[in-house]
């Protein structure tokens, strides 16, 4: 690869690095937001009857929460996985910019 090519494959690597850890950073910000608001749904059924519609209606919203905890779970790994490779590829191409440039400015 050229030193041209090179340098435009880092700063797109770069770009795409910046995308996956905002995306993580979201990711993080919704699970904490589910986790207070399930909080705030057991706080809410703890002086209720557990006979009561209202309790099985907020134990129902509890399990869709957490259905939803654990499909970020899922996303924010499969962006961790995708984030390692960007990592590794972007290592990679940093070496070769790096022996071509040496080889090119070589006396």
């Amino acid at each position: 690869m050229g030193m041209a090519t090179s340098q435009l494959r880092l700063m797109y690597l770069h770009a795409y690095r910046l995308d996956l850890e905002y995306k993580i950073q979201l990711i993080t910000e919704a699970k904490m937001n589910l986790s207070k608001t399930c909080t705030d749904l057991l706080n809410v059924g703890t002086d209720l009857d557990s006979d009561d519609p209202m309790v099985k209606m907020l134990e129902a919203r509890k399990e869709r929460l957490n259905i939803m905890e654990k499909k970020l779970d899922m996303q924010m790994q499969q962006y961790q996985k995708k984030l390692e490779m960007i990592n590794a590829e972007y290592d990679s191409c940093e070496k070769m910019l790096s022996d071509n440039i040496s080889r090119s400015f070589k006396y």
